[in-house]
């Protein structure tokens, strides 16, 4: 299964217990499902532990049941669907809506008011329009919607839970995301879904200790290219001086820095200046080197 299924999954095991919650989560669920109107309730999901969550939820939120139903072999995506007038009443009622009026596509927070309804809202509308994307490829979730109205009062209550999303629009539909592993798993972790919230966490500090390690590696090739490259220079210029001068028309600290420098044509400077006799610092070896590079590059008079 996907990241997103599995999350879906976490979110799915928990009980259905109040009422008040089962309400909220449906709520959110039939706010951001295919269909929901005045004379159906359709929902479609590929996701197996939501639909099996699905029928228990709706009896213990309204005591009704679906009118279809998907196959008990079903595969892939399934289709959950309530037409039956009376059924739509009751679910509509439990929301504050008339069914002789026009359905409102508004969030009526009078229904979120008790302790843990705006996160089992929010659980709802998740598993019913919502995705996150494997950590391991990237940091992205997302609930989707058609209606815009909804999404922003959607945003509202998420604000009220110290979650910010941004907002975007994608073929029709208006999407709140997360784009940060810290706000994903935050958002998780109030919804109920806390396994996969640590999974987020957890990929990101692999991250983060992948992106150092490979910066300190390249950080490390970068000092050995220009230690290879220094030597290289001063190895030529000694070279080019034995065979204009000879080493011995160097003074005497030039010249034990050339013959050193001869007999370790790969060192650093650091190791090279542990090596001098008497030992010298690495600054003072490394002014050495460079003078002896100017006396080579300079022409004889």
């Amino acid at each position: 299964m996907s990241f997103s299924s599995d999350t879906k999954a976490e979110l799915c095991s928990s009980r259905i217990d109040r009422r008040a919650l089962a309400v909220a989560e449906c709520y959110g669920v039939l706010l951001y499902c295919n269909c929901f109107r005045a004379s159906e309730v359709r929902i479609i999901t590929a996701s197996e532990a939501f639909a099996e969550r699905l029928p228990r939820l709706f009896r213990r939120a309204f005591s009704v049941s679906f009118d279809q139903l998907p196959p008990p072999d079903a595969r892939g995506k399934r289709s959950f669907c309530i037409t039956d007038p009376q059924k739509i009443s009751r679910i509509l009622e439990s929301f504050g809506t008339d069914v002789r009026g026009l359905l409102s596509h508004h969030i009526n927070l009078s229904v979120l008011e008790d302790p843990g309804c705006p996160e089992a809202f929010v659980k709802g509308a998740f598993l019913a329009g919502g995705s996150v994307t494997d950590p391991e490829k990237r940091f992205h979730l997302e609930i989707a919607t058609a209606h815009r109205s909804i999404s922003g009062e959607l945003r509202s209550i998420l604000l009220e839970m110290d979650l910010d999303p941004k907002e975007a629009e994608r073929n029709g539909h208006t999407l709140l995301y997360f784009k940060k592993a810290d706000q994903i798993s935050d958002f998780l972790a109030r919804i109920g879904a806390h396994v996969a919230a640590v999974s987020i966490l957890t990929a990101k500090v692999d991250k983060e200790m992948r992106n150092t390690i490979t910066r300190q590696i390249n950080c490390d090739s970068a000092n050995a290219d220009k230690t290879v490259s220094a030597a290289l220079r001063q190895n030529a210029a000694i070279r080019k001086l034995l065979l204009r001068d000879g080493i011995d028309s160097l003074p005497e600290p030039l010249h034990d820095a050339a013959l050193l420098r001869l007999a370790n044509p790969e060192a650093s400077l650091a190791d090279l200046a542990l090596l001098s006799n008497p030992p010298v610092t690495k600054s003072c070896l490394s002014h050495r080197l460079n003078k002896i590079i100017l006396l080579a590059e300079k022409e004889p008079s």
